[in-house]
């Protein structure tokens, strides 16, 4: 599991971002004395940081440079200050990426895989190998679903896309996000593949009764429920 540091001194939106990662699985730390963050950042030693400019004592860039002094761990930025100077200088200090608030945070998420697969050589399939979602058990490495009526194996497409969907399940995820979701991971798919991909995921989890758990939101995208629904398409 990736140790990530958020060093942001606006106590309300580091823990929002804090439970947002920790829904994806990560490990989330944040800084208690920002006189001290380098002794801080031994101390965790985390494997991305993500810093913001303004910050009490001394800012984002000080401590940039710090950690680059001593470390090649990725940095992203995350600032409300928009001038074109910052992110030249964020850049110049040594770090990866510069993401402006007020942000998506499926951007933010999106951002952090790429930079993690990129420097870890990560896969986001197989980070998290089991999960449990309606009394069936998901193995990411076997791309297999099991439950009390049996096992299905999916396609790493269709293993994709259930985990996009189970991540943040009851909320309805739009095909955009999908889309981005697999181009992101390089899987190269086109809009018409994904409704295909779609429905033969939701016909294989209806061979062990989940298939109405996917529910097809007309104009919106798909949402993966708890209990069971009617699904539409």
């Amino acid at each position: 599991m990736f140790r990530l540091l958020l060093i942001e001194d606006d106590t309300t939106l580091f823990q929002e971002i804090k439970e947002r990662l920790e829904g994806w699985s990560y490990d989330v730390y944040g800084i208690t004395d920002f006189a001290n963050v380098m002794q801080e950042f031994t101390t965790i030693k985390p494997d991305l940081v993500i810093i913001d400019i303004q910050l009490p004592k001394f800012d984002g860039f000080h401590w940039c440079r710090m950690i680059r002094s001593h470390s090649n761990v990725p940095i992203i930025f995350l600032s409300s200050r928009d001038h074109p100077t910052d992110m030249v200088m964020s850049m110049q200090l040594g770090a990866d990426d510069f993401v402006q608030k007020p942000f998506h945070f499926e951007v933010l998420i999106a951002k952090i895989q790429a930079i993690l697969r990129r420097v870890y050589n990560y896969n986001t399939e197989s980070q998290i190998k089991l999960k449990t979602w309606c009394g069936a058990t998901i193995d990411y490495e076997s791309n297999t679903v099991t439950n009390d009526r049996g096992s299905i194996e999916l396609t790493k497409n269709e293993m994709f896309i259930l985990k996009q969907l189970i991540e943040q399940k009851n909320k309805i995820i739009s095909r955009e996000s999908l889309m981005k979701a697999l181009w992101d991971d390089e899987r190269f798919i086109s809009d018409n593949t994904l409704t295909v991909n779609v429905n033969r995921l939701r016909k294989h989890l209806g061979d062990i009764g989940l298939g109405t758990y996917i529910e097809t939101k007309v104009g919106q995208g798909y949402m993966a429920i708890e209990e069971g629904g009617q699904a539409h398409d």
